[in-house]
């Protein structure tokens, strides 16, 4: 770890290159400012981890300084050729860290600086938890029963304080939504919600990230480091992709489950917190035990509530609210005045299968925003992958479709559909791509469509196909 950036405020020159030298020696980078000029602009310019002020400046009253300085995001240690008691207890009032008096003794000084910056770290680290644990779930009502059971299981599970959760799901179903969701209606809800991705760190790097480390437990460890879960401590803590997880750090884990308890890497001091677990993957877990790759004790640990999440595929009914939800969120963002989307934009978005998921659907909504102008979303904004409406099976099987799809969400509209053209559409289109792949040789293409060759010829006869009309 750096050294804090120390900035030196004194129009003692002598003074300002002796304390430079001093702590250039012990590798800490200094600015030295002679206190003329706008003093609050220029150490805000040199970007200061630690301020070191003199108490007395030229035409200027030190603690009028001082309490400008104090607003800004460093520390500052107040310097002083006098030892007058009631100086220092000014001097602090107005928003010193320290008080220290020249002649300077370089030892104490490096200690009160390092003491400041790491008090001012751990300030700003738990103003950071707290707007943590302060956010909100974006919650956007469904019409899915699925979803709906999901919800009410979420408010349940979130009663209890420890009860760990497993979500499993496809990639971008919204696995951490429901993490934080559980979290926003839970007892812990105004602590942090603190979330970690197993794959997205080596073994060791996410050990560290995990448990803390003590300096000097590994090369880079110049510092004691704290872990997500001492930060998480009260709250929640959510690990997603756990079943990208190494062996050595699932047994760590499994011992956190068991006692609430665990040890900094290179530590030998208990640390004891109290934290629920949420962890979350779109891998089978179970096989991963079977074939060793997982624990069986630490699997049966983390799912004593298991949640299945449902493809977005299988939630056509709340497209539309999502839709809607993501239009508001990006317009709002980029200043455009989008209020809906339009019916070809809709059928195209319930026609295609969202591989994707939730978060292939929030990214086609940001990028359509933010590229067009308009009132209403069209689906040429959309740049669906596959062209569109038809998702890659042509306009009239995309239009079935959308309509297959809009029936399973609402049932069969007061106007009725047509069968007949619908129902056809997919029948030509399943004969023509049936005949091109036999090269228009009907028996063949009669083969791939499990029927008799008479049939596919009355077919064919009846939706006007043949070689020739290609």
């Amino acid at each position: 770890m750096s050294r804090p950036r120390v900035v030196v405020v004194d129009d003692d020159r002598t003074f300002r290159r002796l304390i430079e030298v001093a702590l250039g020696e012990r590798g800490y980078p200094v600015v030295t400012l002679d206190g003329s000029g706008d003093v609050r602009q220029a150490v805000h310019a040199a970007a200061p981890d630690v301020v070191l002020l003199d108490l007395v400046l030229p035409g200027r009253n030190g603690l009028e300084v001082l309490r400008a300085l104090a607003e800004g995001d460093a520390p500052v240690i107040m310097v002083t050729g006098t030892e007058d008691l009631s100086t220092a207890v000014r001097a602090i009032r107005a928003g010193a860290f320290d008080y220290v008096t020249k002649p300077v003794k370089i030892d104490e000084l490096v200690i009160s600086i390092d003491r400041a910056h790491e008090s001012n770290r751990v300030s700003r680290e738990r103003d950071f938890l707290r707007a943590m644990s302060n956010r909100r779930y974006s919650f956007v009502e469904s019409r899915n029963p699925r979803m709906l059971a999901i919800y009410e299981l979420a408010r349940k599970v979130a009663v209890s304080e420890t009860t760990t959760v497993l979500i499993q799901g496809e990639s971008g179903t919204g696995k951490e939504h429901v993490a934080n969701l559980i979290h926003c209606l839970s007892p812990r809800a105004e602590q942090p919600f603190l979330e970690i991705n197993c794959a997205s760190l080596p073994e060791h790097l996410l050990e560290s990230e995990l448990f803390g480390h003590e300096k000097g437990a590994f090369t880079d460890a110049s510092a004691r480091k704290r872990g997500l879960l001492e930060l998480a401590d009260g709250g929640t803590l959510f690990l997603d992709e756990v079943g990208e997880m190494a062996l050595s750090i699932q047994v760590k884990l499994l011992r956190v489950l068991e006692r609430m308890t665990f040890r900094r890497v290179g530590g030998t001091e208990d640390i004891d917190v109290s934290v629920r677990i949420i962890s979350a993957t779109n891998r089978d877990l179970a096989k991963q035990v079977r074939s060793g790759e997982f624990r069986e004790d630490l699997y049966f640990r983390l799912k004593v509530v298991p949640v299945e999440l449902p493809p977005l595929r299988e939630r056509p009914e709340d497209l539309p609210e999502l839709v809607s939800h993501f239009l508001r969120e990006f317009s709002t963002a980029f200043g455009k005045r989008f209020v809906g989307v339009d019916d070809g934009a809709l059928r195209a978005m319930r026609a295609y299968p969202w591989p994707g998921n939730i978060r292939e659907l929030r990214n086609c909504m940001e990028r359509a925003v933010l590229l067009h102008e308009g009132e209403q979303l069209t689906a040429d904004m959309l740049q669906i992958p596959g062209g569109g409406e038809g998702a890659g099976v042509g306009s009239e099987v995309g239009e079935f479709l959308a309509a297959f799809r809009e029936i399973q969400a609402s049932g069969i509209p007061e106007e009725g559909v047509d069968f007949e053209r619908l129902v056809g559409s997919v029948e030509r289109w399943l004969i023509e791509k049936a005949s091109e792949k036999a090269g228009w040789n009907q028996s063949q293409a009669a083969r791939y469509l499990q029927l008799n060759r008479d049939k596919l010829r009355t077919r064919m006869k009846n939706h006007r196909l043949g070689r020739d009309t290609h």
